[in-house]
């Protein structure tokens, strides 16, 4: 599952995260909480959405309130759905 956040909120939730830890910078971020300084730069530039587990991680270590922030959760096959509409909607062309 992902997270998937409202109104492009995703990187105003990342920054809070690095100050609640006290964090410089996104690579100081990866190395605390072991994820790929690569896919935290994507989560930050919201050009992907974050894993439901990474997600609720990063909520408990910066101490951030779920019922605060405005997001829904996506389906295991979201992605595969929104290609099977692209692929669909270039064979009717």
């Amino acid at each position: 599952m992902r997270i998937k956040f409202k109104r492009k909120r995703q990187r105003e939730f990342l920054k809070k995260v690095l100050q609640n830890m006290n964090c410089p910078s996104l690579k100081e971020l990866s190395n605390r909480i072991g994820v790929n300084y690569s896919s935290l730069k994507n989560y930050f530039n919201e050009e992907r959405t974050l894993p439901y587990d990474s997600f609720n991680d990063l909520c408990y270590v910066s101490q951030i309130d779920k019922k605060n922030l405005d997001f829904e959760i996506l389906d295991e096959n979201y992605g595969q759905v929104i290609g099977g509409k692209v692929a669909k909607s270039n064979k009717l062309r």
